[in-house]
């Protein structure tokens, strides 16, 4: 019977996930048009890829996109975690407001803001619209992405709070630490676990940016807001070279794949509860 019950999502699984998955990877050794039928060519759509300029930044692209948004959408959230958690007066308030752009979809809020940056107060009193400047177009589009990932990692922050051993810190506030000290030395330490899965699951979620781009910049002014999943969108549905998009899609798998086990691997430098930070 527990076999039955799974069913449905093993089948769904197959059939959305694990099957396109193989036949994308080999379709990258195709030319294909979506229309003609399919030429194998081997390992040309790979080097046409990586003898293109283009690809280069727009891999830069996305390395900058995703380490920014990462690295913003951890260290504010943390922050506000850190004062939410101290109970004030009004503080489910701020919570609601901050989780509300998370559960609001992509798709409105970058309608929202492109409208913002384009036609709105912020727009008219700028020397220039941020979206039509290849200077100015990816650092808004990094602001709207970390704006919207604040609530949902706050709310991590905020359950890794709660699970925390309140001994341990009474004790170093006994011991005479402040709370900067206590902060750094005891909290951050006794938080790594939740902060190892914050930054991984946004970095992910960072590097398969789609929707952000395509309504508000399309890639541009001059590629500079492109990265790699808008880019297979114009390979494959713009472009109609679904082997390029494809062979595309796995240079972002790779990159994703080896990100994630470089810090699976060295998450035990910074997890007491595996070994870091023992003897210090």
């Amino acid at each position: 019977m527990a076999y039955l019950f799974i069913l449905p999502a093993v089948l769904g699984t197959f059939i959305f996930i694990i099957i396109p998955t193989i036949l994308s990877f080999g379709l990258s050794f195709f030319d294909w048009n979506l229309l003609n039928s399919a030429k194998f060519v081997g390992l040309e759509n790979y080097k046409t890829i990586f003898s293109e300029p283009l690809f280069f930044k727009i891999l830069i692209n996305t390395l900058v996109f995703a380490l920014s948004t990462t690295v913003f959408a951890v260290i504010i959230p943390l922050i506000l975690a850190n004062v939410l958690n101290n109970k004030f007066k009004g503080s489910d308030f701020f919570k609601t407001a901050y989780f509300l752009p998370f559960i609001t979809p992509m798709i409105v809020i970058s309608i929202v803001w492109e409208w913002i940056m384009s036609e709105g107060i912020i727009a008219n009193l700028l020397p220039c619209k941020p979206l039509y400047s290849e200077v100015w177009a990816m650092p808004v589009i990094i602001m709207v992405s970390v704006w919207k990932f604040i609530g949902y990692n706050t709310i991590l922050f905020l359950s890794g709070f709660s699970t925390m051993n309140q001994e341990v810190l009474e004790s170093a506030r006994t011991d005479g630490a402040n709370r900067l000290q206590t902060l750094f030395y005891v909290t951050i330490p006794m938080l790594a676990p939740t902060v190892f899965f914050v930054i991984i699951i946004t970095a992910i979620n960072s590097f398969q940016v789609f929707d952000l781009i395509y309504m508000m910049t399309q890639g541009g002014p001059a590629d500079s807001t492109n990265v790699l999943v808008y880019s297979i969108y114009q390979n494959a549905f713009e472009y109609f070279n679904v082997g390029k998009a494809s062979a595309i899609a796995y240079v972002l798998f790779i990159i994703v794949f080896v990100l994630t086990i470089f810090q699976w691997k060295v998450r035990k430098n910074f997890i007491w509860q595996e070994g870091g930070g023992r003897g210090k």
